[in-house]
């Protein structure tokens, strides 16, 4: 008989089981966190996200910009998007 010695076993394992549980916790939480937040949700609208024009159109309407850049930015987006249908049409 041992009379009550376990050999320390007993003291031994309760951290470890206590580690356990925590990874298993902190796995539990990252795969639940781990979808992205702009993913719809079962049974929800899909989100619509602005243009870039609308974007800049509500910074100007807010006051966050002035009509310089305002102007400036909009023409960068016309030009961007002229080199985009131009490099589209170039590759047909």
């Amino acid at each position: 008989m041992m009379y009550g010695y376990d050999g320390g076993w007993t003291w031994l394992m309760m951290p470890v089981w206590f580690v356990l549980m925590g990874v298993t916790v902190w796995l539990v939480l990252r795969l639940v966190r781990s979808s992205p937040p702009d993913a719809p949700q079962q049974g929800s609208q899909p989100v619509e996200r602005e243009t870039p024009e609308e974007i800049i159109d509500r910074r100007f309407a807010t006051g966050e910009i002035d009509g310089e850049t305002y102007s400036a930015a909009r023409e960068r987006l016309k030009e961007s998007q002229a080199d985009r249908a131009t490099k589209v049409s170039n590759r047909s």
